[in-house]
């Protein structure tokens, strides 16, 4: 990020900019990854994953920091992943593709991680990350140089979530009413495809590099409410901007509760203050105690683990999250 993003994030986040000054002011780095002791695993000796690591910065406003102090090769695995994420979700995020064209992208896109020099360049103009699927022969190469099972995890877990959102693009791109989501299972899919499955990634990221306990890899149901509650927490912190670009991810079945019909319903009745403000504040704090739902697996999770640098890495995320629906 540069200090022109560190500045908007600033006015956008607020309570996200503190946690992140608060990290750089009084924690002490445990490792350096431009150290040449740390090319055997961090590769940054290579200039394919040096772009990768910038690229990791560029993208990542919260996670970047404590996924470099992972321990040996578990931070190249982790950022590679990250980035593979973010490129399918650049894809999926942007109102400028057709469904014509997103839909093979985002169908066939754990295949591209082992297609050579593979990059797309049709994201719209103003998509923030446009430019990782620009240069996404990078990561590509990287992947060629990951062990095995670690490659097979990503690989698979980018399988499994492109279903997931290739299927809620196309019902938003087909609707005929505005594509809500209707209730809260159907919510808690979509959570589940694009973050659930991030936890569940990780926690087989954490045993195939040997970090953490091999049965940790089964625990499916706490590495995904440990996806949800971040998802989640990120859906309610930037619900006006989603609104503002006709993205819906609040369940019907919430907003509707409260006498809604639709959701920017919600932000009038606060931004004018209405006789409804108090309504939109309940279904805030509806939406507020369905994230909160997660905590104590997420704690469970937490719990479960051995590695430092793991744990870091989990539970820096998790109490952003807590304090940010606090």
């Amino acid at each position: 990020m540069g200090k022109l993003s560190y500045f908007q994030l600033l006015f956008t986040h607020p309570t996200e900019f503190i946690a992140l000054a608060q990290y750089w002011l009084f924690h002490e780095p445990k490792r350096d990854i431009t150290n040449p002791n740390e090319f055997k695993t961090s590769g940054y000796d290579r200039e394919t994953m040096k772009k990768c690591w910038d690229f990791l910065d560029k993208t990542s406003r919260s996670f970047a920091a404590v996924i470099k102090e992972l321990d040996g090769d578990l931070a190249r695995a982790i950022c590679l992943f990250y980035l593979v994420l973010r490129g399918l979700d650049t894809i999926e995020d942007d109102m400028t593709l057709s469904d014509e064209i997103k839909q093979p992208i985002l169908r066939t896109f754990h295949h591209k991680l082992s297609l050579e020099g593979w990059t797309f360049d049709g994201c719209g103009p103003y998509e923030k990350d446009r430019q990782l699927l620009v240069e996404f022969d990078n990561v590509i190469a990287e992947m060629g140089h990951l062990d095995p099972l670690c490659r097979e995890v990503i690989t698979d877990i980018c399988h499994k979530m492109e279903i997931g959102m290739a299927d809620f693009a196309h019902r938003a791109a087909t609707s005929k009413t505005i594509p809500y989501l209707s209730t809260i299972t159907e919510y808690d899919l979509y959570c589940h495809y694009v973050a659930g499955l991030v936890g569940e990634g990780l926690s087989r990221l954490f045993t195939a590099t040997e970090k953490e306990r091999p049965w940790l890899a089964e625990q499916l149901v706490l590495s995904n409410s440990m996806g949800l509650l971040l998802q989640k927490t990120n859906i309610l912190r930037d619900f006006r901007e989603d609104v503002d670009e006709r993205r819906y991810f609040w369940p019907q079945e919430i907003w509707g509760a409260y006498g809604f019909k639709r959701p920017e319903d919600l932000c009038l009745a606060v931004e004018k203050e209405t006789n409804e403000e108090s309504q939109a504040l309940s279904a805030l704090s509806h939406m507020t105690l369905n994230a909160l739902s997660h905590c104590v697996d997420a704690l469970d999770y937490l719990v479960l683990l051995k590695n430092q640098s793991v744990f870091n890495f989990c539970a820096i995320p998790a109490v952003m999250a807590i304090a940010t629906l606090d």
